[in-house]
């Protein structure tokens, strides 16, 4: 600026410029100077090297240093770290900064924290923890029971419980993600979700078809026990199951090891032996091992598409869960029939050794791991 005013004055300018100002008069001279020669300067530079206010890092050498040590995961848990028991917002990490000797704001710290390669990341679930030694073996041993049961055209199924839903209109529950509604008008729920003892929860069974893609649901609302996770398939077999596949007389299984149809539940088996007598069938079950259940079929086939149909929308009544089950729909061409079960299921019914030892002539463990893979037959296996 002092440059263009000495400029403008024309003879005389710089002296007076500086006269004025009480800046050296070779100063003024040198920005007059710089206007009627320019310094060329690289495309990608609007100013010459060195210009404008230094970096942080410039100014403090060690500042990249003490920030890479506070959230560096490697110190996590040190006694001596000041974040030690803090969430590492930027904040708190400017604060710790500065209170070490290393003044900078909140913007500085995330500017440094991005350029250093970090980025807000969430927990990944990927450690499995302790899994049994056959594991993989399992896995490989259910494809290929998957693989015989489809290429004879016998019906392949896997059967889970989703998530048990807080069912209530007054008021009602939250459900989670957004759908679209006119700006500023959300649909307005309970601040608390404090179970109404007066309404049952929905407890949703399903099965999945992985030939057909096609998934039956039914909604209890009673317990999420073995007598209605059997009563869920013979509701299958009888109204999709015996139509898709009536020269059928096998039906393979793939469930998770616990739950309602655990591998360890005496009742599931009881209930499978029935259903087996009443339907004809010979049914296989494989069992995922422990810890494993999210390698099932009907997670991310069936009950995944269903939490995303009915996203922000509460859960008012068992008739609106059943109506947004049976209105889920994939482009792949899943489809989804549901409806409520209201039948009375107790809780901690006890097989007796009598009634276990009955069934024990269906009950045919395969050869391997037959805690986890068994065949329910229709009639007692006779022994040559």
């Amino acid at each position: 600026m002092l440059g263009v005013e000495a400029r403008e004055l024309g003879c005389g300018g710089v002296s007076a410029v500086a006269q004025v100002t009480a800046v050296a008069r070779s100063t003024v001279q040198r920005g007059r100077d710089e206007l009627e020669q320019p310094a060329e300067l690289p495309p990608e530079r609007s100013r010459r090297p060195g210009a404008g206010r230094k970096s942080a890092v410039a100014k403090d050498p060690d500042l990249v240093t003490a920030l890479e040590a506070l959230v560096d995961p490697a110190t996590r848990g040190d006694p001596e770290s000041p974040l030690r028991w803090t969430s590492k917002s930027t904040r708190h990490l400017a604060a710790a900064l500065t209170a070490s000797g290393h003044p900078v704001g909140e913007r500085t710290a995330a500017a440094l924290l991005h350029r250093q390669g970090y980025s807000l990341q969430a927990n990944a679930k990927t450690r499995e923890g302790h899994q049994h030694p056959d594991r993989d073996a399992q896995f490989r041993y259910i494809n290929d029971q998957v693989r015989s049961f489809l290429g004879t055209g016998d019906p392949v199924i896997s059967v889970d419980t989703k998530k048990k839903e807080l069912v209530g209109d007054d008021p009602a529950y939250r459900n989670a993600g957004r759908e679209w509604e006119p700006t500023r008008t959300p649909v307005e729920v309970g601040v608390h979700d404090f179970r109404d003892p007066n309404v049952p929860k929905a407890v949703p069974y399903g099965v999945y078809d992985l030939a057909t893609n096609m998934g039956w649901v039914s909604v209890g609302c009673d317990g999420d026990t073995a007598e209605f996770a059997a009563e869920t398939l013979r509701r299958w077999w009888s109204n999709i199951g015996s139509v898709g596949y009536e020269n059928a007389r096998k039906l393979l299984v793939c469930a998770d090891a616990g739950g309602s149809n655990g591998y360890r539940l005496r009742l599931w088996k009881v209930e499978l032996a029935r259903l087996a007598g009443d339907t004809g069938l010979e049914i296989t079950v494989c069992h995922f091992p422990p810890g494993t259940s999210k390698w099932n079929k009907i997670e991310h086939r069936l009950f995944a598409h269903i939490s995303m149909n009915w996203r922000g929308r509460p859960l008012i009544s068992h008739e609106v869960i059943v109506e947004l089950i049976g209105a889920t729909t994939t482009r792949t061409g899943l489809t989804v029939h549901a409806e409520a079960d209201t039948n009375a299921y107790p809780r901690g019914v006890k097989v007796t050794k009598a009634e276990m030892t009955a069934i024990l002539p269906q009950l045919k463990p395969h050869a391997f791991h037959g805690e986890w893979n068994y065949t329910v037959t229709p009639k007692p296996v006779l022994s040559n």
